[in-house]
C-alpha cells in the first residue's frame, strides 16, 4: 500500500489540478503532483526525455526497461508496451528479462551495460570506452539522462511504496 495519497485532478492543488486532469490516470502522476512546483517541470523533462532526443527511441526503451528489471517493476510494466512501440522486439524484452543479452547487438549491449553500471553506481572505464565506442557523446549524456531520470522516479516509487497500474501504453504519454 502506498505511503502517500494519490492525487486526483479532484483533490489536488489549483496549481496542479488542471494538468494532473489531462494525464492517464496513473499512480506515478498522482504521487509526482505532490511536488506542486515541480510536477509541470518534471512533466516537461520526461517529455523531452520521451520524444525529443537524438538516442534511439528503442534503446532508450530498453534502457527504461533495464532500469525497471533491476529498480522498480513499475517500470518494467509500464514500458514493455511502450517499448514495443518503439520498435523493440517481444523477443529483445523476453532476452531482456531472462539476462540474455547474446540476443542483441554490440550497441545495444553495451548500452545495456552502462545503464546496469549507472544503476550500481559503478560506470568504470571500461564500460564507459564500451559505449563511447557506439554512441556519440551527445547520446551518450541523454542514456545517462534517461537511466537516471528513471533510477530516481524508481528509487521514489520503493520508498513511497508505490501500487501497481495496469500497462497504460504509448497513449497514457500524450497530454489533454
Amino acid at each position: 500500500m502506498a505511503r502517500v495519497p494519490y492525487l486526483t485532478a479532484s483533490d489536488a492543488p489549483p496549481s496542479v489540478a488542471a494538468t494532473l486532469g489531462k494525464l492517464a490516470p496513473l499512480h506515478v502522476f498522482g504521487l509526482m503532483a505532490h511536488a506542486e512546483t515541480a510536477f509541470r517541470p518534471w512533466l516537461r523533462f520526461g517529455g523531452a526525455l520521451l520524444t525529443d532526443l537524438a538516442l534511439d527511441a528503442a534503446l532508450r526503451e530498453l534502457a527504461i526497461l533495464r532500469v525497471g528489471q533491476l529498480a522498480a517493476s513499475y517500470e518494467w510494466d509500464q514500458h514493455v508496451p511502450i517499448a514495443l512501440a518503439a520498435g523493440v522486439t517481444r523477443e529483445q524484452i523476453d532476452a531482456l528479462d531472462a539476462e540474455d543479452w547474446s540476443a542483441f547487438d554490440d550497441p545495444t549491449r553495451a548500452a545495456l551495460d552502462f545503464v546496469t553500471g549507472v544503476v550500481d553506481g559503478d560506470v568504470d572505464d571500461a564500460r564507459y570506452a564500451a559505449i563511447a565506442r557506439h554512441l556519440p557523446d551527445r547520446e551518450i549524456v541523454e542514456l545517462a539522462l534517461v537511466a537516471g531520470h528513471y533510477l530516481m522516479l524508481a528509487r521514489m516509487m520503493v520508498a513511497l511504496r508505490i501500487d501497481p497500474d495496469p500497462a497504460a501504453g504509448p497513449e497514457a504519454l500524450r497530454i489533454g
